[in-house]
């Protein structure tokens, strides 16, 4: 109950302290923002601030880069050396680049005390190619590239900005070819691409090649089609009071009309830069003839700084924003409360260890449910194989079975051929025996006939000298049993079975 009682007694006095905190740090915000103006009673010496910064922008100089876009052979070398009045000795381009490239030079120039760094980019084979549907990109790949590298440098631990060489572009002449109607498509679309990453200020070329009537009304036509396309391109600042008056003058004379020139032609009794013509002389630095003074005023007398912060402030900052936001980063929380880096940086942190947990637990369920696949489809092929060796088990058994009943079959064979073979050997034998008896009673009786005739003559004609009671070889039908084989050289008389020759037995009439 005491603590009950307690609590409406706490409750104001805690709204009432939140409540003073509040104010004074309302007040303190104010103060800030606006802060009191004081009446110094003696000189102190700052006011020596903007010498100070002179003296220190004069020793480390200046740089200024421009990006020259237009036609080959339109004449962007020729106004580049003419307005700085230098020869860059820049080399002629060909008409046959099968794609665009942009080439950046760097030079350094000095006039008086003050020196500047001057880089000019000139793009090569631009409007040269028959399909000219991607001619600006890699003009705008060059822009972002510079940006990029701006950028990384701001974000490195360790920067050199001090002496770092900046190479963004801060000033885009677009030429415009003096056709006396209208943009070409090409031209629309370049300038579309990159009002939004550079300072674009459009410039007629060769403005001596259409009369002052004509190039009045093509100005006039050329501004409305920037304006109904959305084209934004540079305007001269008029908040500064002293160059708000030149400033917004020569807004009005947009686009610039220009010729330039590096020959100097004497006209009266001074040389001046002109074109030299059959019909007469166009003086460059000549208001009445051309825009070019306007040009170089603007350019690089009245509004050279002001490109170079335009070029810092607005289009780097724009690329700097899209890509911090690109990469996650903003200024304001979920309830449009302001956020610092170091929150956002905790916040995309966890941010992305919940995604990267997130992908890990997917990344881990994909590889059991994939494990487990493959272990199905291993377990499935391992059935198979073993069925297959199953069936080639049990083909390999049959054929096993069917080899050794032919091997019995083949043993039972040869049994039984070598238990014919030594029969037939037996038989052989006992035919031989008995032969051999025949032929040694056939000599018995050859001898006891030989002894009991053993004064017989030859049988006339008988060149052996045998009598042949028996029928001669030729006349013998078969050869009978037991008779020896006869060579090629000798023969046998068929009654005694004595040799006979060959010859003999040709000759012979018994044979």
């Amino acid at each position: 109950m005491a603590s009950e009682d307690s609590r409406p007694l706490l409750f104001p006095s805690h709204m009432a302290a939140k409540s003073c905190t509040s104010q004074v740090f309302d007040r303190e915000q104010r103060q800030r923002e606006h802060p009191r103006s004081l009446t110094m009673s003696g000189h102190v010496g700052f006011e020596s601030l903007p010498d100070q910064l002179v003296n220190r922008s004069i020793q480390q100089g200046f740089c200024f880069n421009v990006l020259c876009v237009g036609e080959t052979g339109i004449g962007k070398s020729t106004l580049i050396d003419t307005l700085f009045n230098t020869n860059f000795e820049d080399q002629e381009s060909s008409h046959f680049c099968s794609h665009v490239r942009l080439k950046a030079q760097t030079y350094e120039l000095q006039e008086s005390n003050v020196r500047l760094k001057l880089t000019i980019v000139n793009t090569v084979g631009f409007g040269d190619q028959i399909n000219k549907e991607e001619s600006y990109q890699p003009i705008v790949d060059y822009i972002d590239a510079q940006f990029e590298a701006y950028l990384q440098e701001e974000l490195k631990i360790k920067r050199s900005l001090f002496n770092y060489h900046d190479s963004r572009v801060h000033a885009c002449l677009y030429f415009i070819s003096p056709t006396g109607h209208s943009l070409k498509t090409l031209d629309l679309l370049t300038m579309k691409s990159l009002d939004s990453k550079v300072n674009i200020i459009p410039v007629i070329a060769k403005a001596d090649a259409i009369s002052k009537t004509e190039l009045q009304k093509f100005k006039i036509k050329l501004m409305s089609e920037l304006v109904s396309n959305g084209v934004q391109i540079y305007q001269f600042p008029t908040d500064d009071e002293t160059v708000a008056k030149i400033n917004a003058s020569m807004n009005g004379h947009l686009p610039f009309a220009v010729v330039g020139s590096m020959d100097e032609v004497k006209v009266g009794n001074k040389m001046v830069k002109a074109r030299q013509y059959p019909w007469g002389v166009v003086q460059v630095e000549n208001e009445n003839h051309c825009d070019f003074v306007k040009l170089r005023e603007m350019l690089i007398c009245t509004n050279m700084e002001d490109l170079r912060e335009q070029t810092h402030t607005r289009h780097y900052e724009l690329y700097r924003r899209c890509k911090l936001e690109e990469m996650g980063f903003s200024d304001v929380g979920p309830e449009n409360k302001p956020l610092s880096l170091q929150e956002t940086y905790e916040a995309k942190r966890h941010e992305f260890c919940g995604e990267r947990q997130r992908k890990e637990e997917e990344m881990k369920q994909m590889f059991v449910r994939r494990v487990k696949e493959k272990e199905a489809i291993l377990k499935e092929a391992e059935r198979e194989l073993q069925a297959k060796f199953e069936h080639l088990k049990r083909v390999h058994q049959e054929e096993r079975v069917k080899l050794e009943e032919k091997r019995r079959l083949l043993e039972e064979e040869i049994v039984s051929f070598s238990k014919k073979k030594a029969t037939s050997e037996i038989y052989q034998n006992q035919t031989f025996l008995a032969m051999g008896g025949n032929l040694k009673k056939d000599k018995d009786r050859k001898k006891v006939s030989s002894a009991q005739a053993p004064g017989a003559r030859r049988r006339a004609g008988s060149p052996c000298g045998v009598c042949c009671p028996q029928p001669s070889r030729r006349h013998a039908t078969q050869q009978q049993p037991g008779d020896l084989p006869r060579s090629s050289g000798t023969d046998a008389c068929s009654a005694c079975c004595s040799p006979v020759m060959s010859d003999c037995i040709n000759s012979c009439p018994t044979f």
